[in-house]
């Protein structure tokens, strides 16, 4: 399964080296030249790791970086890229919420390699979420149980995965094919048109008359988890 990266870069020479060299290492690699196309490729499809420069024409990328850490994506890996190399830039950076801080201009093997190494950090750290909270739903990892409102929600495992999958991603659109392939796999021979029927099994088993519907379809693109 291909790591997604988002690289957020204004200089044309860079980005395209970038998504190059990224692809050619086995990366999928979605582009981004300033920061509110960044926020809006994140809030669209949260990737696995941002490659972020600091230096963006409409606001720079540590403000970018406090934005998604207050919006709840803190598990989401950041690697600062920057001609910066003072201390105190650095030192902003990683206080911002970044991950690791690269100064350009660098050497593209040791920036895979910090790559690599965060997206390990990232899924090493992912079996420590054991609860996770959305309203009065409540899911258990720990337990692989599903509470809402108190009540105990019986799920299939398939079921149990998609509505993990979209409760780590909460308040974010996650696109069909993401969904796919994190729930069921490329190799699967079911089509996107599962999804649907998964969503379906889901809404009917945590919604009832007076408790509002959590997992919302947002047209021509995916589903995202929300009050």
């Amino acid at each position: 399964m291909k790591k997604r990266i988002l690289v957020v870069e204004d200089e044309q020479s860079i980005l395209q080296f970038l998504q190059r060299g990224l692809m050619h290492k086995g990366f999928e690699t979605i582009i981004a030249i300033n920061g509110e196309e960044a926020l809006k490729a994140v809030h669209d499809d949260v990737p696995d790791l941002i490659v972020l420069d600091v230096m963006l024409p409409d606001f720079d990328g540590v403000e970018v970086c406090q934005y998604l850490r207050s919006m709840g994506n803190t598990a989401l890996p950041i690697l600062m890229l920057t001609a910066r190399d003072e201390l105190t830039d650095k030192i902003a950076g990683l206080n911002s919420g970044a991950d690791d801080y690269i100064t350009k201009p660098f050497d593209f093997e040791e920036l895979v390699a910090r790559i690599r190494a965060a997206l390990r950090r990232a899924e090493s750290l992912q079996p420590l979420l054991q609860i996770i909270e959305v309203g009065d739903m409540i899911i258990d990892n720990a337990a692989h149980q599903v509470t809402r409102a108190g009540k105990l929600i019986e799920l299939t495992r398939r079921e149990y995965d998609l509505l993990e999958l979209l409760a780590q991603n909460v308040g974010c659109v996650l696109t069909k094919e993401r969904i796919f392939e994190r729930v069921w796999g490329y190799d699967n021979e079911a089509g996107l048109e599962v999804i649907k029927v998964y969503i379906n099994y889901l809404r009917t088993k945590l919604n009832s008359d007076d408790q509002p519907n959590l997992i919302h379809a947002i047209r021509g693109v995916g589903y995202m988890l929300k009050l």
